[in-house]
């Protein structure tokens, strides 16, 4: 697709989203946006971006994850059609994760919004001394 089509397509989903879908209570694109957007979702595909990892590297790689939290991430991520899990017939047990075509795509988006709060952090934080988090 050429560029000023996909502007325009992007134009109109925007709109679309703006209008009402994801922000109607009961719009099922909002599981897979509290899948993706959470704490650990964004660390998981930011993980798997262009690698194949296995759970233990994945646990070692996202600091302050625990098994469980990371196990239930990658059950969403993989029902939403969004990380590959692959199970070698193996002793003892192996298994690897990798990113769906669009899993990549959404990799892509939360990687953006990462390098924007890196980029952000300084001033953010400098603002908290005017008005401290409440977390």
């Amino acid at each position: 697709m050429e560029k000023v089509g996909m502007v325009e397509e992007t134009a109109l989903l925007s709109e679309r989203v703006r209008r009402g879908n994801l922000m109607a209570v009961d719009c099922p694109s909002r599981t897979v946006l509290r899948h993706v957007t959470s704490r650990w979702g964004v660390l998981v595909l930011m993980a798997l971006e262009g690698e194949t990892r296995r759970f233990s590297q994945l646990r070692r790689q996202i600091g302050g994850v625990n098994e469980r939290m990371l196990a239930q991430t990658l059950q969403w991520l993989e029902a939403d059609g969004l990380v590959n899990r692959v199970a070698h017939d193996v002793v003892p047990p192996h298994v690897e994760y990798s990113l769906t075509p669009l899993g990549t795509q959404a990799a892509a988006k939360v990687r953006d919004l990462a390098d924007w709060l890196e980029r952000s952090t300084p001033t953010i934080v400098e603002g908290w001394s005017r008005t401290p988090p409440t977390e």
